[in-house]
């Protein structure tokens, strides 16, 4: 079958881009604190782990172990994958609460 011969959906299937995910350089790290930061060109995502889990301590030391930097389209495409894996995580788990339970000493 030639390329003349191939209906339009046929010539997009073709001609589209084919993603190969190479893990070969891929490290692991393990956070349970990421904070964002931003400016006009760009926004960075700071991971790290909080080691103190004493509720009554006032300051908190966060080990910060990376930092992703990506612009704005990048974060933006980030965030729609992110709520749409809680979606999904959510239907199938159960809804995750944010909100801090009362520690007052009684």
């Amino acid at each position: 079958m030639t390329m003349e011969d191939k209906t339009p959906q046929e010539k997009a299937e073709d001609q589209a881009a084919q993603i190969r995910w190479d893990g070969s350089r891929m490290r692991t790290t393990y956070a349970n604190v990421c904070n964002v930061s931003s400016t006009r060109e760009e926004v960075a995502l700071m991971f790290g782990v909080n080691k103190n889990w004493h509720p009554s301590q006032k300051d908190l030391v966060i080990e910060l172990s990376d930092r992703v930097i990506i612009n704005p389209y990048a974060a933006k495409r980030l965030a729609i994958l992110l709520a749409n894996t809680m979606n999904e995580y959510e239907k199938r788990f159960g809804v995750i609460s944010l909100e801090m339970p009362d520690v007052t000493p009684q």
